[in-house]
């Protein structure tokens, strides 16, 4: 039995809103700006001719800067598992099968189980939502995502007052995956696994993406689904999940296990000091541009999700 969720769309600046008589139609969203346009026709000449186009029901658009080309977003990744260099994961993904799936959901919850991949998907509609993406390295990119709410999903396993984390975890296929084998086994202790206080899993900004530009997630993103946590550096946006567990504790998770100095549990987007000393992280460099700009806070989402972090020290809690 699935429960009916009503939800509420999270508040956007009016300033980050493209008009709805524009986003509602997106060649009319991208012919606003040349250089996105151009950049859609490259990533139009890349795309694998095989990919399923997903029926979106509705589209958010949280920032007015245009789409990043389709072949950036898709050969420039940190996908360790497939190897340490950014165009790795494009090169290897190739023997990746991301079907057939299942998921395992584990822990405080009412409805725990193994859930096939269509059994997850099914009940939900597919949104497009156009967010900034943050990468801890300094660089940044814009995606069209393809997905739904996060909250939708963990909602239906009913969690039990006990679940104040949730954790999830990669899919581990050292045949499939190279980065997980042989001398390169040696990069993260395997199999890579994130979290997120369930506060921040339930907000209305929180995606699971199977897709992006309007077709299903290429492997080398993640393939069949993964998180989007806009406001967090990417490497929170864990991808390729098999396994979700709600827990009374907060995950040790992988980059905390590797570098805790540098890696913190919480690694919200912030362009202050913090007790992290990885790198500057006040400015960033936008993929296809050769000046930087100014990083934001929150990944400029702080007006939907500064209020979850109220009374914290941001510098500690890194």
């Amino acid at each position: 039995m699935i429960r009916k969720v009503v939800r509420r769309i999270p508040h956007i600046p009016s300033s980050e809103i493209t008009p709805k008589s524009i986003y509602l139609d997106r060649r009319a969203f991208l012919s606003a700006s040349a250089v996105a346009l151009s950049a859609l026709a490259i990533g139009f000449e890349t795309r694998d001719a095989s990919a399923a186009t997903l029926p979106v029901t509705k589209k958010l658009v949280t920032t007015t800067d245009p789409p990043s080309p389709y072949k950036t977003v898709t050969t420039y990744n940190n996908y360790y598992e497939f190897g340490s260099d950014k165009g790795d994961p494009a090169k290897y993904a190739s023997a990746f099968r991301p079907k057939p799936w299942s998921v395992a959901v584990e822990g405080a919850c009412r409805k725990p189980g193994i859930y096939i991949l269509e059994d997850v998907l099914r009940p939900h509609p597919l949104e497009e939502r156009v967010y900034r993406h943050r990468c801890v390295e300094g660089w940044s990119i814009v995606v069209p995502w393809i997905g739904f709410p996060l909250g939708d999903l963990l909602k239906r396993f009913e969690p039990t007052g006990d679940a104040t984390f949730v954790e999830f975890v990669t899919v581990m296929r050292p045949a499939e995956m190279p980065g997980q084998r042989g001398l390169l086994a040696a990069l993260l202790p395997w199999p890579y696994n994130e979290g997120l206080r369930i506060d921040e899993a339930m907000h209305a900004l929180t995606l699971v993406a199977v897709g992006l530009y309007g077709e299903e997630l290429p492997n080398q993103n993640g393939a069949p689904l993964r998180l989007v946590v806009p406001w967090k550096y990417g490497f929170k946006s864990i991808k390729s999940i098999v396994k979700i567990r709600f827990t009374d504790r907060q995950p040790y998770t992988t980059w905390m296990k590797e570098e805790p100095q540098f890696y913190g549990f919480y690694s919200n987007v912030n362009p202050q000091p913090t007790n992290s000393t990885f790198r500057d992280q006040s400015t960033e460099r936008r993929l296809g541009e050769f000046f930087m700009r100014k990083t934001l806070p929150f990944n400029g989402y702080g007006d939907e999700v500064a209020s979850l972090y109220s009374g914290m020290d941001l510098r500690k809690n890194f």
